[in-house]
């Protein structure tokens, strides 16, 4: 008697839970599969991704500093599997660099790219650089990991 196969059902991650795809198809990619999002899943995480993002916005500089910095300090932990998962130590190593440099210009943005700018009148004009928004990113497959936290 021959066995039916099992097929593993490959979900999407949006907003902390993992649902399936609304049209239950796969792309195949090179020694993985991943889910293929439809519309509606893209509209799903954009909307969890919105109401993330007022938190996000509200946050101090120095606080996102601090959670980007704390993500590095997950990537250093985790630093053995995702050298193997990705194209390994050495991506790993300039990953983890580039993050927390990341983590390091976070409060020191708005003195960079905000400015006071002189006017005449009895007013004080400023620019301040503030959260606007989602972003939606396509990461290049090479290098992996340092494509995606580049990006």
């Amino acid at each position: 008697m021959t066995r039916l196969a099992v097929r593993k059902t490959y979900k999407l991650f949006i907003g902390g839970a993992f649902p399936r795809s609304e049209s239950g198809r796969t792309v195949v990619v090179e020694n993985a599969n991943i889910a293929r999002a439809s519309k509606k899943d893209l509209r799903d995480a954009v909307r969890i991704a919105r109401q993330a993002g007022a938190g996000w916005a509200n946050a101090t500089a120095y606080n996102r500093g601090q959670v980007l910095y704390r993500l590095a300090e997950m990537m250093e932990d985790r630093h053995a599997a995702l050298a193997a998962a990705c194209s390994g130590k050495a991506e790993v190593d300039r990953a983890i660099d580039r993050v927390v440099w990341y983590a390091g210009w976070a409060d020191k943005l708005a003195q960079v790219i905000g400015s006071a700018n002189s006017v005449a009148g009895p007013y004080f004009n400023f620019t301040v650089p503030e959260p606007t928004g989602v972003v939606g990113i396509v990461a290049p497959a090479e290098p992996a990991l340092l494509g995606l936290v580049s990006r």
